[in-house]
């Protein structure tokens, strides 16, 4: 941990929030925010989010359950009837994927947690230009949220939400996240299995096609015998 302003990071497990953190770890002490929402894979995120943890060896840790968001449905990711795609990303369209309006369910108790613990900051690793094109990634979306942030809370309460790897290709954020020593090899980013990742799902194909991309391996294993 570095710095004397703190900062919380929203961490889902995944390889984006990952480097968000070593990012932020540079400036600031950690507390870590995870989110279960009925997800399918939300076992093995939580255990991403753990190891991730305690390699920076952060002990303010906020895990909760949206559970609300799984209730409402709407995503391949929360609703078991929905098949999760597996035909590639598709930049012209939001993919059956995206969750509605999910990022201010995360943000809202990030903010909350804020005020209490003090923090000053919201690190957040969404990603926008090379990505599935969910609509609550976009860097306006972010501005916007910091005008609620505002005129919600204290009139004493500074909080900026930062998103360092917004603009990033996903080979930048593996080359980052390597230069920083990231345990990327920890973090968890497929949607649909929690042994052995499907190398299929958007997310996968996205993951992988990055790591190629940046020169690296990925150390995740896949079904599909595409990585290793």
């Amino acid at each position: 941990m570095t710095g004397t302003k703190k900062a919380i990071v929203l961490l889902s497990g995944g390889m984006d929030s990952c480097v968000a953190a070593a990012i932020a770890n540079q400036t600031h002490r950690l507390a870590l925010l995870h989110a279960s929402y009925g997800q399918r894979t939300e076992a093995r995120e939580r255990r991403a989010f753990d190891e991730v943890a305690n390699f920076y060896g952060v002990r303010e840790r906020l895990v909760i359950r949206l559970d609300a968001l799984s209730q409402i449905g709407g995503s391949a990711l929360t609703d078991p009837t929905i098949s999760v795609p597996e035909t590639g990303v598709n930049s012209h369209r939001i993919p059956i994927t995206y969750v509605p309006f999910r990022n201010a369910h995360f943000l809202s108790a990030a903010v909350s947690w804020a005020e209490v613990i003090g923090a000053s900051a919201i690190f957040v690793g969404a990603v926008f230009e090379d990505s599935s094109g969910y609509p609550d990634c976009r860097p306006e979306y972010y501005r916007a949220f910091e005008t609620v942030i505002r005129a919600g809370t204290r009139p004493e309460t500074r909080i900026e939400i930062s998103t360092p790897v917004i603009a990033m290709r996903k080979s930048e954020i593996v080359r980052r996240g390597i230069e920083l020593g990231a345990p990327l090899d920890r973090t968890w980013s497929c949607y649909q299995f929690d042994d052995e990742a499907c190398g299929v799902c958007d997310s996968c194909r996205l993951r992988l096609s990055a790591f190629e991309e940046a020169g690296h391996a990925d150390a995740i294993a896949y079904r599909t015998g595409i990585a290793s």
